[in-house]
């Protein structure tokens, strides 16, 4: 999202508007749980670092000057600062030696980190669909995508089947490729 964007977030969020601060919440928090968990070195931490600068940020927006710095920029600081607070802080730590505090806590919505994982994973599909050519990439998505068997695709490609099943099974092998590990 753009930094003109992200501002107009801020500003809007400091009028109170919460769907504007989900919007923020979303652009940003893959990154900025990032610079939580680089700081902090575990999730659970950083999970809940960021929860409280979002807080900081909702409670805070208003002073935000865009002037003075990008919005990202201004958001990461409170980050930064709420991680330097808590490694700060005495260490008080229950042990969860059985799990029973985490299996009580967990829930079904994707945490910070696995979005960060998931729009990593999703931009480096993209970067390889559009290295395929026109044809393969046009295959292989409507397969997966839209889930269309072979025969479908032929059909809908107005192309013959064996030039359809050919460019699904290159298509596919060429992103294997493309997304496997160097």
């Amino acid at each position: 999202m753009e930094p003109d964007d992200l501002a107009a977030l801020l500003a809007a969020t400091a009028r109170q508007d919460r769907t504007a601060f989900e919007r923020l919440y979303r652009a940003s928090s893959a990154k900025l749980f990032g610079v939580a968990l680089r700081i902090l070195r575990r999730e659970d931490w950083a999970e809940e670092v960021l929860q409280d600068a979002y807080v900081s940020i909702w409670n805070r927006a208003s002073t935000y000057t865009p002037g003075l710095s990008a919005p990202m920029t201004w958001m990461t600081s409170i980050v930064r600062n709420r991680c330097l607070d808590w490694l700060r802080r005495p260490q008080m730590e229950v042990a969860d030696e059985d799990g029973a505090i985490v299996e009580a806590t967990e829930s079904a919505w994707s945490g910070p980190l696995e979005q960060l994982e998931q729009s990593r994973d999703a931009q480096a599909v993209s970067r390889c669909l559009k290295a395929l050519e026109g044809k393969q990439r046009q295959a292989v998505m409507l397969a997966f995508f839209e889930g269309l068997s072979h025969t479908e695709l032929a059909g809908r490609m107005r192309e013959p089947l064996g030039s359809v099943k050919t460019w699904v099974r290159r298509g596919l092998m060429r992103l294997k490729t493309c997304l496997s590990p160097a």
